[in-house]
């Protein structure tokens, strides 16, 4: 079926917006003229003309703070996928994706650096095979201020303020055991069955029992038998059949030879987060490496 775009609907400078945009990610107009390269007055003056043309207030205006309105919120999302597309046209169309070298560190956990960023970095090869990437397989949260790494994928937001955070969205995690360890522990399909079960914990169980028990079981420290920071590691347990463990669908999916346990459980959302520093604005490879996590991740 060929879609008909309504063209004439399209009505709006790319100047305007993409000021809106970067004011938004930098958090004053002063930053964003230096990232952009214009004048503070020249941003205010865009600005004010695109909350003109919409009709409602984007920031607002408390001091040297520029808190987004619910209408920018709204607004900040699609205007971050134009500013993303607009970017990957412009390094295509000049054939600068090819030409971008360097290094760019990323960081993730054990779990989504050995599932999830596969897809990513094969994208990224075909569109800069010049970049080199390192990763950084951790749980640990590294401090992308010290240049401990250029980008994160992390499941909570960053305190600090002066990194950009894009929530890219949440996956939901269920309760997962082998087929060999249900087959022999005849399946349990009730919260007080699953009580009986033994688990693997992944961070000494202390807030997954909190966490389980919430959702309504009934578990103590004597259900976890083996636990490990690893989760890689706590993961291939759980596909060995040592116990029942929480994995988030999106890797549970890819993993043969497991079964999800009480599927009418209430998931447990896992909200995943890419996280950088400033440089994002002024660093093409960093930049183009970060549009690839997002547009893959999502």
């Amino acid at each position: 079926m060929h879609f008909c775009m309504d063209w004439q609907s399209i009505d709006f400078d790319w100047n305007q917006v993409r000021a809106f945009l970067v004011t938004a990610e930098e958090g004053s107009f002063s930053a964003a003229g230096r990232a952009l390269g214009v004048t503070q007055p020249t941003l205010g003056r865009q600005v004010a003309a695109l909350e003109a043309r919409l009709g409602v207030t984007l920031f607002e205006r408390l001091g040297r703070s520029l808190p987004l309105t619910q209408s920018g919120l709204e607004l900040l999302d699609h205007v971050r996928a134009m500013g993303e597309a607009a970017s990957r046209v412009s390094l295509t169309a000049s054939g600068q994706s090819q030409s971008i070298e360097g290094r760019v560190c990323i960081t993730a956990t054990d779990l989504f650096a050995m599932h999830l960023l596969p897809d990513a970095l094969a994208r990224l090869r075909e569109l800069a095979p010049g970049i080199e990437i390192e990763i950084v397989a951790s749980n640990d949260i590294r401090d992308l201020r010290r240049r401990e790494a250029d980008i994160a994928i992390r499941h909570a937001r960053p305190e600090q303020p002066d990194l950009i955070a894009r929530l890219l969205r949440e996956t939901p995690a269920h309760l997962y055991a082998s087929t060999e360890y249900l087959a022999r522990n005849a399946h349990p399909t009730s919260p007080e069955e699953v009580s009986d079960s033994e688990f693997i914990g992944f961070d000494g169980a202390g807030r997954l029992i909190a966490y389980l028990n919430d959702m309504g079981l009934r578990l103590t420290q004597d259900n976890f038998k083996v636990f490990s920071e690893n989760g890689a590691v706590a993961w291939e347990l759980v596909k060995r059949g040592l116990g029942i463990g929480v994995m988030a669908q999106v890797i549970a999916d890819r993993t043969p030879g497991v079964e999800r346990v009480l599927p009418g459980l209430k998931p447990m959302p896992i909200p995943i987060w890419l996280v950088t520093h400033r440089e994002l604005h002024t660093s093409r490879r960093i930049r183009l490496v970060f549009d690839v996590l997002a547009e893959t991740l999502k």
